[in-house]
């Protein structure tokens, strides 16, 4: 019986991924190297997130608005 690889829980998908780095004019790309890039997409997306959500929360709502995620981008300066 073949014992399966176990399958890491990913928050992001990496085809899309791969796909970006292609059209950005990589010629290949390492499974590891979309594997990074996705991390630091996903950390940078989480920080982004909770500046938004500590925006609109300050703001006194609940709902987090176009403004909300534009403001913290600035904050991040990204």
């Amino acid at each position: 019986m073949l014992k399966r690889k176990k399958r890491e829980k990913r928050e992001l998908p990496l085809a899309p991924l791969e796909r970006l780095l292609k059209k950005c004019g990589a010629k290949r790309v390492s499974e590891n190297g979309v594997k990074e890039f996705a991390s630091v997409l996903y950390e940078y997306a989480y920080s982004l997130s909770a500046e938004a959500v500590a925006l609109a929360e300050h703001a006194g709502r609940k709902t987090v608005l176009e403004s909300d995620v534009r403001m913290a981008r600035r904050k991040e300066k990204f």
